[in-house]
């Protein structure tokens, strides 16, 4: 994944960018950068690797060679360093984009062919920015251009451009997936994927963009370039796993919507006899605590935290190299506290579950915290393929997937014809893929929230939410 937020203001805007950046940090862990201009000293642009160092930490030392600038964009990505300064007949602009193209090398190959070329990353793979940029660029326009590098890429792309004349250009990805807002404050306009990163700066809401909508946005206000269409698949990982607790998105707050989709599980469990009898019920922290709470409330059963996660000195970022040692660092994370843990019998709720390895390994550590029996319940469907419009699950590996994995356990490729059988919980196959999980991982029970009960929470049209993961349909 990955995040982005811009700036374009009649005063310096510099401390802004690196702030409202920092506020993405939650989407990406590997690379971070910021590109500013001013009319003195042009753009000016740096990127750092935040593997094991957070953001701020990496670009504090940058802040004073910035001082003046008026407009900038910056990112937040786990995937190729951005943004880029690109220079064309479209005139020099810096780039960022979030999202996902399956068709690259599709694309590259027609690029070759036309006698263009890209720089290699040290992994051989190109940097996918420089894809999006080379296609705008084939355009007598960026508007243009923007419009056709979306058509033509497969999966999909959210985007901002700085132009030399202070000028930020956003755009959403065609059926919206991602979100884009706008803030405005008395000097100025910010442009964000996270609505609270602006608020934090004094940003009051101003503008949400629709699917596949351009605009344009100067210190002066703000144009619609190319209208949004209709349609829309808006990706519901947003609200139960990685947008920030206080951000909105087509109206509807992440925590609001995180609680309120933990009492429907809940409800929906005692309407069908399923409530465990357990001591307490718990989150796997941090996007599965207000699932949890919710789910709490609705049946009556105390909410406790039986473990935290130690933070300060290994945070989200740190990922050391070896395998080892990140198994031994999210072991040192995990703190219990064992008057909640021995002789108990637990409920978590965890936001997702995706190929399990985490969360079979905070299983262990809670039984060998002694505790009695451990009950889990998954705040989403069970997950049966890979994203291949975010690059948020692996689009080649789905039998990464625990789910998916189980199913051709069961079944072989031949239970590749029943998924939609193995997602309900009230048919046969699906009472053998929970069993079998059960097994596997050593739950006492295992629940996953419905389809219907997340479109629920969420509260949109059905038709207007990416489900592709759950159900495949695009």
């Amino acid at each position: 994944m990955g995040g982005f937020f811009g700036v374009t203001s009649n005063n310096d805007c510099v401390l802004d960018i690196f702030f409202g950046v920092d506020y993405h940090s939650h989407l990406g862990t590997k690379k971070g950068g910021m590109a500013l201009h001013s009319k003195e000293k042009g753009f000016q642009r740096e990127i750092h690797n935040i593997e094991n160092t957070p953001f701020r930490t990496k670009f504090e030392n940058d802040l004073i060679e910035f001082e003046g600038c008026i407009s900038g964009i910056g990112c937040i990505s786990d995937n190729d360093p951005q943004p880029l300064l690109v220079r064309s007949h479209l005139g020099t602009y810096a780039i960022t984009t979030i999202g996902a193209i399956n068709n690259a090398e599709d694309l590259l190959q027609a690029e070759f062919a036309k006698g263009h070329q890209f720089m290699s990353r040290s992994t051989g793979m190109i940097n996918e920015t420089e894809l999006v940029a080379s296609l705008i660029n084939q355009k007598e326009t960026l508007v243009e251009g923007i419009k056709h590098a979306q058509n033509v890429i497969k999966g999909s792309v959210t985007l901002l451009i700085l132009t030399e004349d202070d000028a930020i250009i956003a755009a959403r990805d065609n059926l919206g997936r991602l979100p884009v807002l706008v803030g405005k404050d008395e000097e100025g306009y910010a442009v964000s994927f996270e609505s609270f990163a602006y608020h934090k700066l004094g940003y009051e809401n101003e503008y949400e963009l629709g699917p596949g909508e351009i605009v344009k946005i100067t210190p002066e206000g703000y144009e619609t370039l190319k209208p949004a269409g209709e349609d829309m698949k808006i990706c519901a990982f947003l609200w139960s796993y990685y947008g920030y607790p206080n951000s909105n998105y087509e109206g509807i707050n992440v925590e609001v919507m995180r609680y309120k989709n933990g009492a429907i599980m809940a409800r929906d469990e005692a309407l069908n006899g399923t409530l465990p009898d357990v001591d307490y019920v718990a989150g796997i922290p941090d996007s599965g605590v207000p699932h949890a709470m919710g789910y709490a409330h609705e049946c009556g059963i105390e909410y406790a935290r039986p473990f935290v996660k130690y933070t300060p000195t290994w945070p989200r970022s740190f990922t050391p190299a070896n395998q080892k040692i990140r198994n031994r660092v999210a072991k040192m994370k995990q703190i219990p506290v064992p008057e909640l843990i021995a002789g108990k019998k637990l409920l978590f709720v965890d936001d997702s579950i995706v190929r399990g390895t985490q969360l079979g390994e905070t299983v262990d550590f809670l039984y060998s915290a002694h505790a009695k029996e451990v009950h889990m319940r998954s705040a989403c469907p069970p997950i049966m393929y890979g994203c291949k419009f975010l690059n948020f699950t692996s689009k080649g590996k789905e039998d990464d997937l625990l789910a998916r994995r189980i199913v051709h356990e069961l079944e072989g490729l031949q239970g590749d014809l029943h998924l939609d059988e193995y997602v309900d919980a009230s048919t046969e196959r699906g009472q053998c893929m929970l069993k079998r999980i059960c097994e596997k991982m050593g739950f006492a029970s295992l629940g996953y929230q419905s389809l219907d009960g997340l479109l629920e929470a969420i509260g949109l049209p059905r038709e207007k939410v990416c489900t592709y993961c759950w159900n495949g349909k695009e």
